[in-house]
């Protein structure tokens, strides 16, 4: 059994998710932004999952979350999967959050990012990236950051399995009824990569699409581009991620 903690599991494909793990038999705490989100929660609540609540748009909120997270008992992986498509909460949410949360949880072994394959029109620049909100960037520019983020992580922490997922187009809240994909083939490759002892399941650095492996953006292996963004994720937040 592992202890995990799935971000944004409110709705959509963390709430799948954090089902199909606590279903599964493994401890999981999951995430809402706010109180009212939170009671869209209390079917996994009652089944024994630990809730907790803190808005990715306010990167204070996410310190705080991750302190509470340090005083409880140790999380084995994390499935950072809260996004937001568009507005101001864009960096902030997609890219800021999971950054603070992995500098600042040095305990998971277990690292998984939720992706797109719109990270591949995503811009290898940081020239002009506004981290707090406004004309912060587009939602593939965030995808693109957060995957190399999830790379670098695999890169400077050779103990943790870090990897980064497309679920592809699915139908949620973010994803609209029509979206072609397989909701139920959209969690399972995170829920895999998070808690499975499957030799491929054990691999890091690599960027999946329903268990198998994609060529992701050339710009998501380039070191210096990592270095780069890690760089200015630690100048705006103030944490470095060893």
């Amino acid at each position: 059994m592992s202890r995990l903690l799935v971000t944004g599991s409110a709705d959509g494909l963390g709430r799948a998710t954090a089902d199909a793990l606590l279903s599964a038999g493994h401890d999981v705490v999951v995430h809402a932004r706010n109180q009212e989100r939170a009671a869209a929660l209390n079917f996994l609540v009652n089944r024994g999952a630990q809730l907790v609540v803190g808005d990715f748009a306010n990167p204070d909120a996410v310190r705080y979350l991750a302190a509470r997270l340090n005083d409880a008992d140790p999380l084995d992986a994390v499935i950072h999967n809260a996004g937001v498509w568009n507005g101001p909460a864009v960096m902030p949410v997609n890219v800021i959050a999971p950054y603070l949360l992995t500098a600042l949880l040095p305990g998971p072994r277990r690292m998984v990012y939720l992706s797109s394959s719109s990270h591949l029109s995503g811009r290898p620049s940081l020239a002009g990236v506004n981290w707090r909100g406004a004309n912060a960037g587009s939602y593939p520019d965030s995808k693109l950051f957060v995957t190399t983020l999830a790379a670098a992580v695999a890169r400077r922490r050779p103990e943790v399995l870090s990897n980064a997922v497309d679920p592809g187009w699915v139908p949620t809240r973010m994803g609209g009824p029509d979206a072609p994909d397989d909701l139920e083939l959209g969690h399972q490759t995170q829920e895999w990569l998070a808690v499975s002892d499957e030799p491929d399941a054990r691999t890091t650095g690599g960027y999946w699409y329903h268990r198998r492996i994609q060529q992701s953006h050339p710009a998501v292996h380039d070191e210096a581009f990592q270095d780069r963004l890690m760089q200015a994720l630690a100048a705006e937040t103030g944490v470095a991620l060893d």
